[in-house]
């Protein structure tokens, strides 16, 4: 264990000694990751802001392209060949098609490089030419990245947390008569580790579905080719004193180690370790919609995880002997467009207190962090009805699998966010003064201006924060 870290730790510092020596001799490169929790909107987002990147009339609020400082926009061959593409050609057409639909979410690793050209700016713009900047997008599921937590973890660590926090939720009850079912003290037998590993991953899908967030190890949910494989196929366990070396509890440790070493520290090692900006998409709306604990469970989640992030002020030095380290962390919150403008400052606002603990730890660390609300493509016009006797800002858009429009109004979100923040750290199950409600819309048919990219709320806001002071 010691000699593997160890070694990590060498190639991540040569990696960042090559990086920072090749750096002045190329073309500058900013990596940015793309990641979320299930149903955040990734996809979307990166398709929203590579063709808006593109076609760049919508981006008011990103200065180097209202400016006129980008001279082009083009999308290149990435630099890494054995990860695959970000499908962003067949995810426009989804979305820009007669009759649109949603593209599938993400489920493992991709990139994508766009290359800009852009004039620079200050005192001495006028004798620099045209430089090249590259901007690699690497999307990852959020749940891989929860699983960074499990690396300061052993296994009765993790099986006590986990046995305490799946009380109550969906689908715990069977996994708990599987459990009491079987003596981990006794000899190890795979079909009876199979069984028990199903139910838990029966559970963890379903907690996902009701809303919760912290739901490790991510890879039982998205198993890719590593499904049926011995490295997914163990389960928290009650502790055993001293068990015997063939125990079902020895054995569910050693593929929990395995877990860790074969698959999360190289994920961290390829790919994390290499961002340099971060934006981190939520969707408050639905934890807010599925209660309390959903929310409380966000929250828990987003502060646990940013310790992952390594974050810190890039500079040549830290770069040199510590690596990477990313020092702009975005926290946006989604689906802005199933609200009235009305109440996105309330969106924010809870957005902001949701996350403090883990923009806090961000920030004490040097990395800047902010929250915002976006819609990475607005799918809803907004409208005021009278309800009554009361204007209501409503928004209006095309229901999700069924063929008429809808006007939707979820709610009045609170103007203090500890009216919701404080009854989820209480352990609260459901909102006692108000009742959220979700919709599911389709995305619009599109009408493009030439020169426009898609139409959305807030992405050249976050594109600005994100990338304007590499630009």
């Amino acid at each position: 264990m010691v000699i593997t870290t160890l070694a990590d730790g060498i190639t991540r510092g040569v990696g960042a000694v090559t990086d920072t020596i090749t750096a002045p001799f190329s073309d500058p490169v900013i990596r940015l990751g793309v990641t979320g929790l299930s149903r955040a909107g990734k996809t979307v987002f990166i398709t929203s802001l590579v063709a808006n990147l593109l076609n760049r009339g919508r981006m008011a609020q990103f200065q180097a392209a209202s400016s006129g400082r980008i001279e082009t926009v083009y999308l290149q061959p990435q630099p890494d060949d054995t990860i695959p593409r970000f499908d962003y050609e067949n995810h426009l057409a989804a979305l820009t098609a007669k009759q649109p639909h949603w593209p599938n979410g993400t489920e493992r690793i991709s990139e994508l490089r766009l290359s800009l050209k852009v004039r620079p700016k200050g005192f001495l713009s006028g004798l620099q030419g045209v430089r090249t900047v590259h901007l690699d997008i690497v999307d990852y599921p959020g749940e891989w990245l929860l699983d960074l937590s499990l690396m300061d973890k052993d296994f009765a660590t993790w099986s006590a947390e986990t046995l305490v926090r799946m009380t109550g939720r969906p689908a715990a009850d069977d996994f708990t008569t599987a459990l009491a079912a079987v003596n981990p003290a006794n000899g190890f037998e795979e079909p009876q580790a199979q069984a028990l590993a199903t139910t838990f991953t029966t559970h963890l899908n379903a907690a996902r579905e009701a809303g919760f967030s912290d739901c490790t190890p991510g890879r039982f949910l998205l198993p890719g080719d590593l499904e049926g494989s011995p490295v997914l196929t163990f389960a928290p366990l009650p502790l055993v004193d001293k068990p015997s070396r063939k125990s079902m509890w020895r054995e569910f440790e050693r593929r929990f180690e395995s877990y860790k070493r074969n698959v999360v520290r190289p994920f961290f090692r390829d790919h994390f370790a290499r961002i340099d900006r971060q934006i981190v998409l939520v969707d408050v709306l639905g934890a807010i919609h599925s209660g309390p604990q959903a929310v409380e469970d966000m929250r828990r989640s987003m502060a646990d995880i940013l310790g992952a992030f390594r974050p810190g002020r890039n500079n040549f030095l830290s770069q040199l002997f510590q690596g990477r380290r990313i020092d702009k962390i975005l926290f946006a919150a989604t689906k802005a467009d199933h609200l009235h403008h009305q109440q996105h400052p309330q969106l924010t606002a809870i957005t902001q207190a949701l996350l403090r603990d883990a923009q806090d730890r961000a920030e004490f660390s040097g990395a800047t962090t902010q929250a915002m609300s976006i819609a990475a493509l607005r799918t809803t016009v907004e409208e005021v009805r009278n309800h009554n006797g009361a204007d209501l800002g409503v928004v209006r858009g095309q229901l999700l699998h069924a063929a008429k429009q809808a006007a939707f109004y979820p709610g009045a979100l609170p103007t203090d966010p500890a009216h919701l923040l404080g009854p989820a750290r209480a352990g609260a199950e459901k909102w006692l003064d108000a009742d959220y409600e979700v919709m599911s819309f389709a995305p619009a048919a599109l009408t493009l201006k030439p020169g426009d990219g898609p139409p959305h709320i807030r992405l050249d806001r976050a594109v600005q924060f994100l990338l304007g002071d590499r630009l």
